[in-house]
């Protein structure tokens, strides 16, 4: 899903044949307000969907890290793709969009293992805080009563997720749903920080990147950032049953023996 949506523009570049784009001059009397269409009401469920596709457009094109001129021409290549009228072909440019990818990809993480690194610093340094061996910063929010967790068990949360910046990025609280999963199923910083709570407790995990998707990030996540979540441990549940063996094949049943037939009685 991933991989369409970051091709999308280009996908639908290729639907048409090439051609070159009419000159679209503006309108006598015409001022730059005037130019600026209104926002379009999301007025039924198929307009709020088709406005979430745009949503996850976007979040998928994050590691392009496109300037708001930049993003002005993909807009125009949707337009041009929609209309039938590509300025050129997609398919002559996929090598390019890729290694474009890759470069503003290195760039980003490159930006936030730096905000990322100035964070974890400030982090560490707080009351309580406690920096581990693996990098985590550990501090707790309120103290629970119960059992920690092992690795191996299953766990419920209530979970805030946010960027350095403050920007939320997901929350079960929002959802009103707690996340119940595996604990060695999931990111590094939180096999490991979970596992140093108490049911009923509440912490704070700083995660570097390293801990968390690394420097190819993951959906909504860029490359190389650091991501704080606020963790409620809500309960503990059992551990996650082994694989079980195969069953074994039945075994063959031997061959019957056979017993020689009985001697005829001679006949006087």
């Amino acid at each position: 899903m991933r991989v369409f949506l970051i091709l999308l523009p280009a996908i639908l570049l290729a639907q048409a044949p090439p051609a070159a784009r009419p000159a679209q001059p503006k309108p006598v009397g015409a001022t730059a307000a005037s130019a600026v269409p209104a926002a379009p009401e999301l007025a039924t469920d198929d307009d709020k969907t088709i406005y979430a596709l745009g949503l996850s457009v976007y979040r998928s094109l994050a590691p392009f890290d496109l300037s708001a001129a930049e993003l002005e021409i993909l807009k125009q290549a949707l337009t041009d793709a929609a209309a039938g009228k590509p300025a050129l072909k997609a398919s002559e440019w996929g090598s390019k969009i890729q290694m474009l990818g890759t470069m503003r990809g290195a760039v980003v993480a490159a930006r936030e293992k730096s905000a990322g690194t100035a964070y974890l610093d400030k982090a560490a340094a707080q009351p309580g805080a406690i920096k581990t061996a693996s990098g985590l910063v550990y501090r707790e929010l309120a103290p629970g009563s119960g059992a920690s967790p092992k690795a191996s068990d299953m766990v419920k949360v209530h979970y805030r997720g946010t960027f350095v910046n403050g920007t939320e990025f997901d929350s079960s609280y929002r959802r009103n749903a707690p996340a119940e999963f595996p604990l060695n199923g999931v990111i590094r910083c939180w096999t490991e920080g979970v596992q140093k709570m108490k049911v009923g407790g509440k912490a704070e995990l700083v995660c570097p990147s390293a801990l968390a998707y690394g420097d190819r990030g993951n959906n909504a996540i860029p490359g190389g950032a650091t991501l704080i979540f606020e963790v409620e441990l809500l309960g503990i549940g059992p551990a996650t049953p082994p694989a079980l063996p195969a069953p074994a094949a039945p075994a063959k049943p031997a061959a019957p023996t056979l017993q020689p037939a009985p001697a005829k009685p001679a006949v006087h």
